[in-house]
């Protein structure tokens, strides 16, 4: 397996990609959609995308912030409340209400069992390593699909529709990844509509 280069690369890759698809920088590099998906605050992105080091903190204080963060979009999302979310996590981990509350409210640290649980619980495909790992990697976790899928746009222009397909698609994800060098323009065309289809549906039914 390559070695992961470090954000920096990541980053000036990034913006060479986007210069040379046309593309917009901010359509790209979101601090609102990075934070979202690196369980990172927003002003913690722009810092780093702006090349400048964040605030110094420690492991536990990593997974406080990213069990709270995850635990906030989850309440989001189904409009649930904190209770609601401390018994299912009681329910399917083992754990009382009470200690699930408080570690989802970065009140505490969970025990390595219960981050195990919790990978589980919210569907964290990168597993423990998600809650610990330090910023900058976090970041640069998020920003390495995205490289990829510039770079193998078959064409300049498929590149906008198709990085933007990619946001919450991890199936379709990867399927057009591995058939990017195949597919000629039309068929492109297909996909995109395809997938803005699929955007539009799931837009439609977590409305009713």
């Amino acid at each position: 397996m390559d070695p992961v280069p470090p954000l920096a690369v990541t980053l000036s890759r990034l913006e060479e990609l986007i210069r040379e698809r046309g593309l917009e920088r901010s359509e790209i590099l979101s601090p609102m959609e990075l934070s979202a998906k690196a369980a990172l605050p927003e002003d913690t992105v722009r810092t780093l995308l702006d090349g400048r080091e964040p605030i110094p903190d420690t492991v536990n204080d990593r997974v406080r912030a990213r069990v709270r963060f995850l635990a906030d979009a989850y309440l989001a999302r189904t409009g649930r409340r904190m209770s609601d979310l401390a018994a299912a996590i009681s329910q399917q981990l083992g754990v009382s209400a009470f200690w699930a509350r408080q570690v989802c409210s970065g009140e505490k640290i969970p025990s390595v069992q219960l981050l195990h649980g919790l990978v589980g619980f919210f569907g964290i495909e990168e597993g423990e390593a998600f809650f610990t790992v330090p910023a900058a990697e976090a970041l640069n976790n998020v920003l390495m699909p995205l490289v990829t899928a510039l770079q193998q746009a078959p064409y300049p222009g498929a590149a906008r529709g198709f990085v933007a397909s990619l946001s919450g698609y991890d199936d379709v994800r990867a399927i057009a990844l591995r058939q990017a060098h195949d597919l000629p323009q039309e068929r492109w065309n297909v996909l995109n509509a395809t997938l803005k289809a699929l955007l539009e549906l799931d837009a439609n039914e977590a409305g009713q």
